[in-house]
């Protein structure tokens, strides 16, 4: 188990506690988990540790701290975090969305957040008379959405999920300057696609020229070679399969992520790594269930 290594996914971190998202670490709790990893872990850039694994001279108690689909928070909340406890993170970025994009999943929350009718027609399948009258209800309705829409045909979802938004809402993403400054103050920038599909149902082609566009996007933007991949939803056999590891080793990808739970070993595909969401607002159950993933 030593040799394992453990790699943490994350997407956001907020402000302050979001009621309607419990999921999503604010910038308290995200500094509570990077002083325990800090301390109890050898934290390693994604690129370093995936190559030790497959040399076989990973360090014990290896970990990797990542973050999918390029949230603006990442650079306001989480850069200042990361630096101040001298941590490296790797962040998977859809390079569709930087510069205004908006994610077909925010759309949702954003049509349920602010809603001002108790009961929500939505159109989606299976999500008509949604109820909204308090926040278990909410959350309830935005779970159902996202679940109805998440494998729908791309178009489809978009048009959907843009017709639930309201007119104006937050810009969520990041601007081109800030996935810059990650890059500058020395985290690793991977790719995500460009417009996160399902992979496994696009054609072969379709897949693989989203993947590259996003590669290609995001070299441009840092003048640098992007040799990372996070696949997006990432659960293997159901949102992307053989096929697309070929395809991410043809684009020149070194190492992959997926998000099956677990821990990286000597026998793991440097392609398909898994990865450990830590949802645990307590740092014990935090660091106990760390540890109780790099035995899976």
């Amino acid at each position: 188990m030593s040799r394992r290594l453990s790699i943490l996914v994350y997407h956001r971190v907020l402000a302050q506690a979001d009621p309607l998202l419990p999921e999503l670490p604010d910038v308290r709790l995200f500094d509570r988990h990077m002083a325990l990893l800090k301390r109890c872990f050898r934290v390693l850039p994604l690129s370093r540790a995936s190559e030790q694994l497959r040399l076989g001279t990973l360090p014990a108690r290896a970990a990797c701290i990542t973050f999918d689909d390029g949230y603006a928070d990442n650079a306001i909340h989480a850069l200042p975090i990361l630096q101040r406890h001298g941590l490296s993170a790797t962040f998977f970025i859809a390079s569709d969305y930087l510069d205004g994009g908006q994610m077909w999943n925010d759309d949702v929350i954003a049509c349920v957040r602010h809603a001002r009718q108790n009961v929500l027609n939505s159109g989606a399948p299976g999500c008509d008379a949604l109820l909204l009258h308090t926040l278990r209800h909410k959350r309830q309705a935005i779970d159902q959405l996202l679940e109805a829409l998440k494998y729908l045909p791309g178009a489809q979802r978009q048009t959907l999920a843009r017709g639930l938004a309201p007119a104006r809402q937050e810009e969520l993403m990041m601007r081109s300057h800030q996935l810059r400054t990650l890059h500058a103050a020395g985290m690793e920038i991977g790719a995500h696609t460009a417009s996160h599909p399902i992979l496994a149902r696009q054609a072969d082609a379709d897949a693989e020229t989203d993947m590259a566009r996003g590669k290609s996007a995001l070299e441009d933007l840092i003048q640098a070679p992007v040799t990372l991949f996070a696949y997006p939803n990432g659960k293997p056999g159901v949102d992307y399969d053989q096929r697309h590891v070929d395809i991410a080793r043809r684009l020149g990808f070194t190492a992959a992520v997926s998000t099956e739970p677990g821990a990286a070993h000597a026998g793991s595909d440097p392609l398909q790594l898994p990865r450990y969401t830590p949802w645990e607002q307590d740092r014990l159950r935090f660091l106990l269930r760390l540890l109780a993933s790099r035995r899976t």
